[in-house]
């Protein structure tokens, strides 16, 4: 089985991929492979498309990185390559999904997409709450709300939310979040 999870900027997709990762599933995100790339540590692939010169992974080189790849390789690169690095795995969990192109990639192989949705004010609480090196450029209210327009502009992530299986509301408790993915989790298994 595939998951892909998708959502804007800390809205809790990761959270959502460690509650499946909990239930068994195998768990890796979309970036991961460009991260894997640009840091050249790319044994656990069977392929990989071309190897970049060697850079720090920031959230625009990733975003720069991945829109190249997707422009020269195919809308789905990334799927194709996060889904090879996980070949051994039974069940995977896609964190961090950004594209209709890799939504439909993953629907095409017989899995389903999880829409995570929150408030901007708490995502931007969470963002910097988690205080990950990939967000280092964000400072304020105002550096989040432009880099979440600009990947708006990039990827139409709310338009995604469109053509997901079920969306999740994650304006509330961890503990919420945690019941609304097991109700999710059991009518997958069924």
């Amino acid at each position: 089985m595939i998951v892909g999870v998708v959502g804007k900027i800390a809205a809790g997709k990761t959270t959502v991929a460690k509650f499946l990762e909990e239930k068994g599933f195998c768990r890796i995100s979309c970036s991961d492979p460009l991260i894997d790339l640009l840091t050249h540590r790319v044994g656990g692939y069977s392929w990989i498309p071309e190897l970049p010169e060697k850079s720090e992974p920031s959230r625009e080189r990733l975003i720069e990185y991945g829109k190249y790849l997707k422009d020269r390789y195919g809308e789905d690169v990334l799927i194709r390559l996060t889904l090879d690095k996980m070949r051994h795995c039974r069940n995977v969990v896609i964190d961090g999904v950004r594209s209709r192109g890799e939504i439909e990639a993953i629907k095409e192989r017989g899995g389903i997409i999880i829409y995570i949705d929150a408030r901007p004010e708490l995502r931007y609480e969470r963002l910097v709450r988690r205080n990950a090196s990939k967000d280092r450029e964000i400072r304020s209210f105002e550096d989040f709300k432009a880099m979440d327009d600009a990947e708006e502009e990039l990827y139409r992530t709310s338009t995604l939310k469109n053509i997901a299986d079920v969306i999740v509301e994650n304006n509330g408790t961890l503990e919420g979040l945690r019941r609304k993915v097991n109700e999710i989790i059991a009518v997958m298994l069924k």
